[in-house]
């Protein structure tokens, strides 16, 4: 007798949460791309410092962790196609709200605090969905899948965001007109990606239902039903009426600190390659270099380092998978994954070396970087739903995520600190070098590399000046690389002292 074929809409449902995980990261990396133009003097740029652009990210990031504490209760209680849909339509307007917050830093931080509260909904709902979706062995490998959205998000920036700033934007004297004569490329950087995740919606609407619901459609048979709950935790039997458990009583269970612990030390580092990257690129590489060469370089640079994401992110998630077909228990795969991968960011110390040999080396280890991030991320969520049932995963994701997101508000303020202090470290070495000086424009604690020539004692001390000034912001990230780099076995340590072995939690 033949075996009946499963049906595999699974794959359907975690394709469209790939989708919407992609909009999330390109609407969140758009500032990525727009950060030299917001620190640029004026009246080409905002006049911004980056100080000044690490409380934009830094609130963002904070509005991001507060909401997700209530993003994943919201959730479980309302359920991930409502709860999602409300979540990229909240964002989505508020990304494009940004396109008419003019120049103000603090008009921008409260379009991007609105921004963050939105975003909050996307991970608590995409893991609550491959809960529910998938059987514990295939939800790292659906969680890598949808995951790597966050690498594709922002590989697409990486095109269109240089040539969207570029085609509307007067000032950089190639003929470009504003669109419609009303709106910069930066406006139009904001408004594009805003108005895709609509697009999104209309798919999400049509296309998802719980399990149940689509055994009922006929979008899925029975062979797959069963298969979507093979592995669960068995219920426990009880006569004893539980009252609901409010989220804040997650807290009492170690499991829950573990993947706070996980999230809290690792998520920034992702945060700070997607907001800080395409500045390190350009400060690291492209001083002395045309406008579009300049361009050219930091697009392709950074879109290598997110596709090689994906790799990491997909191939990641399929390590424990290959562990539990060998008959390996689920937490012992989960933990020996996640510590093979937390030894390939210690390559990022050696970043600034690299970067000595030139930009191919230096993007091949912050490749290997991001992909062993994406692997981490990957493993990191689905610790959830091995120990939580599936009625918690979306409030346990929410306060992982929350923690996380503190965890970025840290690493923001502390790279654009660093790169302030060593910037103005280089000014002042310049200054005491005699090649510049102070004008009644431009103090010196503002001088950047777009307005060096307009403080110099000669023309020719140009190249010099530069170099005092580059050299000094490599250290501040040469400094960054390092705390990413010790970030994953540092936070692996801290989880396996809290949950040496498997322990589901069965009293919720």
């Amino acid at each position: 007798m033949t075996k009946p074929t499963i049906s595999k809409y699974r794959w359907v449902i975690v394709t469209l949460l790939l989708f919407s995980t992609t909009i999330n990261y390109m609407d969140r990396n758009v500032i990525g791309y727009l950060k030299d133009y917001f620190c640029t003097q004026q009246p080409n740029g905002f006049g911004w410092s980056a100080t000044d652009f690490s409380y934009l990210t830094a609130i963002f990031t904070a509005f991001y962790a507060g909401f997700t504490l209530f993003a994943g209760f919201i959730i479980d209680k309302i359920g991930t196609k409502l709860g999602l849909a409300a979540s990229l339509i909240l964002w989505s307007l508020a990304g494009i709200t940004s396109a008419f917050m003019g120049i103000g830093l603090w008009a921008h931080n409260v379009a991007r605090a609105i921004f963050g509260a939105g975003e909050a909904g996307n991970f608590p709902a995409s893991i609550k969905t491959v809960a529910e979706w998938f059987p514990k062995k295939e939800r790292a490998l659906a969680t890598g899948i949808f995951n790597s959205g966050s690498n594709i998000g922002a590989m697409i920036c990486a095109l269109i965001i240089p040539v969207i700033l570029a085609t509307w934007n007067p000032s950089e004297g190639n003929g470009a007109h504003l669109f419609l004569g009303l709106f910069h490329g930066w406006q139009m950087a904001f408004i594009i990606t805003g108005f895709i995740g609509f697009i999104w919606l209309l798919f999400w609407s049509k296309l998802y239902g719980t399990p149940k619901q689509m055994l009922i459609k006929g979008k899925i048979n029975q062979e797959e039903y069963d298969y979507i709950h093979s592995g669960d935790e068995p219920e426990v039997v009880t006569t004893v009426v539980k009252e609901k458990v409010p989220w804040y009583k997650m807290l009492t269970y170690k499991q829950t600190w573990a993947f706070v612990l996980g999230k809290f030390m690792t998520d920034g580092i992702w945060w700070f390659l997607l907001f800080w990257l395409p500045t390190y690129i350009k400060q690291q590489f492209c001083v002395g270099m045309d406008p579009i060469t300049t361009k050219h370089t930091v697009m392709y640079s950074t879109f290598i380092v997110y596709g090689v994401a994906i790799v990491g992110s997909i191939y990641g998630g399929s390590i424990p998978m290959t562990f539990m077909n060998r008959g390996w228990q689920t937490y012992k795969a989960r933990m020996t994954a996640l510590l093979l991968i937390a030894f390939a960011p210690l390559l990022l110390l050696s970043t600034q070396y690299a970067a000595s040999y030139g930009i191919v080396f230096a993007i091949i280890v912050i490749s290997i970087g991001g992909a062993a991030h994406q692997a981490w991320s990957a493993n990191l969520f689905t610790t959830v739903s091995d120990m939580f049932p599936k009625k918690a995963v979306g409030s346990v994701t929410g306060i992982g995520a929350a923690a996380g997101g503190l965890g970025g508000v840290l690493v923001q303020l502390l790279a654009g600190g660093l790169e302030d202090k060593y910037r103005i470290k280089g000014v002042m070495e310049a200054s005491q070098a005699g090649l510049i000086k102070a004008t009644n424009l431009i103090p010196l604690n503002q001088v950047k590399m777009d307005n060096l020539k307009t403080v110099l004692l000669e023309p020719s001390m140009l190249t010099q000046a530069r170099h005092f000034i580059a050299s000094n912001v490599s250290v501040a990230y040469g400094i960054m690389f390092a705390v990413c780099a010790l970030a994953y076995l540092s936070a692996w340590t801290m989880m396996k002292l809290l949950v040496p072995r498997h322990s589901p939690i069965t009293d919720i």
